[in-house]
């Protein structure tokens, strides 16, 4: 991920980004952490706890002001600021959920990366992101949990600032939307197709991850990271 990071120009130079591992400040303060996590096991139900599983090990939430977190962790927000209720703490931590990318799939309200073809991954290749949104559910006409215009929402229309479809003149030419708004009308009345949408949206994704895509291949530390990584998922 760090890599990844890298790849698309975060700078990591002057200490402006650190990174703290969960593990190491788990053990470097192993004496505020184990009693923290008893009282707040206390005070809640089991069954409260666990809807907070997905995150369970990482208590930066109770420590810090501002906290960034996807939204399907929700229920942990929530807690953190109901505990900070029970033992009377002024400064609960303010959360800022972003928003989840949806699978590809009809129905798949967020990416998994447990199956390859419901997940767009960073270090994907041009002809795996081809395949993907090409076979991924984009009924004509349907706005309502299309991905594949959530995806221009999110992701082209921010970096781009605009999102541009080519097509044959006899199906209205070639056409730049500069917003959301002015893509869904396309759609919605069907002058824009998911045949002609979909390689769109395959271009400006691969020109998105294509960065990231030369880091690791130029880069030697990198490139031997993802191997490990792929050969990690193969054996596991």
């Amino acid at each position: 991920m760090i890599e990844v990071w890298k790849a698309i120009g975060m700078d990591m130079e002057g200490g402006k980004v650190e990174f703290l591992w969960s593990s190491k400040e788990i053990d470097a303060r192993a004496d505020e952490y184990w009693p923290l996590v008893l009282d707040i096991a206390q005070k809640f139900s089991v069954q409260r706890i666990l809807s907070c599983s997905e995150i369970m090990g990482r208590s930066e939430n109770m420590k810090n002001p501002l906290v960034l977190l996807k939204y399907s962790i929700h229920a942990l927000n929530v807690l953190a600021r109901d505990y900070c209720d029970i033992i009377k703490r002024k400064n609960k931590p303010v959360i800022l959920s972003h928003n989840m990318l949806p699978g590809p799939q009809q129905g798949q309200e967020k990416m998994s990366k447990s199956d390859p073809l419901s997940c767009i991954f960073m270090e994907d290749e041009e002809a795996d992101v081809n395949v993907k949104i090409k076979k991924a559910y984009c009924p004509p006409k349907i706005t309502e949990g299309n991905p594949c215009l959530d995806y221009i929402k999110q992701l082209v229309l921010p970096w781009f600032n605009e999102f541009t479809v080519e097509r044959s003149a006899d199906n209205g030419g070639n056409k730049t939307f500069k917003s959301f708004e002015e893509l869904v009308a396309d759609y919605e009345i069907g002058e824009l197709h998911p045949a002609d949408l979909k390689p769109a949206l395959s271009k400006s994704l691969n020109k998105i991850l294509e960065p990231v895509r030369l880091h690791f291949r130029t880069n030697k530390e990198a490139k031997e990271l993802l191997k490990k990584v792929k050969a990690y998922k193969i054996t596991k």
